[in-house]
C-alpha cells in the first residue's frame, strides 16, 4: 500500500466524523506497510487542522451531553487519547445535576419507595457516569419540581 492509499483511508475516516490523533493512528496502524510514515501523516493532518483533539473533545461532549455524566464522558475522551487538560476543559461545561435529573425522569419519573428500588435507580444513574453526590440529590428531590 502506498502513502497515498494510507492518506486516502485517513481522509475517509475523517470524512465520516472527527477523530482524535491517537484514535486515527490506532485505526490506520494495521494498514501501514514498508515505506509508510504514519507519524508524518498524522503530523501533516494536525498541521493542516484536519485532526484536532480539542475539536474531537467538543464533538464528544456535544453528542453525550444530557445523556451521560462528566465521569463517563471524561473516561471516553481519555480512552481516545485526549490530553487531560482538554478533557477537563471540555467537561467543565457539563451540568451533571440537570443531566441526571433529565435521564432519571425519562427512565423512572417516580422516586423510589424501597431500598431495592433506590439501589436500582442509583445503579442506573451510576452506569451513566454520574457521581454519588449527584445521584443522592436526584433521588431525594421532589419529582414535581423537576
Amino acid at each position: 500500500m502506498s502513502a497515498l492509499s494510507l492518506r486516502q483511508r485517513a481522509l475517509d475516516y475523517l470524512a465520516r466524523r472527527e477523530h482524535s490523533r491517537q484514535e486515527l493512528g490506532r485505526k490506520l496502524k494495521p494498514f501501514v506497510e514498508d515505506g509508510d510514515d504514519l507519524a508524518a501523516l498524522l503530523d501533516d493532518f494536525q498541521k493542516r487542522g484536519w485532526i484536532s483533539d480539542q475539536r474531537f473533545a467538543e464533538m464528544v461532549v456535544h453528542a453525550k451531553a444530557g445523556r451521560y455524566g462528566k465521569r463517563k464522558v471524561a473516561h471516553e475522551l481519555r480512552e481516545k487519547g485526549v490530553a487531560e487538560d482538554l478533557v477537563t476543559q471540555a467537561t467543565d461545561a457539563l451540568d451533571d445535576l440537570q443531566s441526571a435529573k433529565t435521564v432519571w425522569q425519562k427512565k423512572y419519573g417516580v422516586l423510589p419507595e424501597t431500598r431495592e428500588a433506590w439501589a436500582k435507580q442509583a445503579r442506573f444513574l451510576q452506569s451513566r457516569g454520574f457521581g454519588f453526590d449527584v445521584i443522592k440529590r436526584v433521588l431525594k428531590s421532589d419529582p414535581e419540581k423537576q
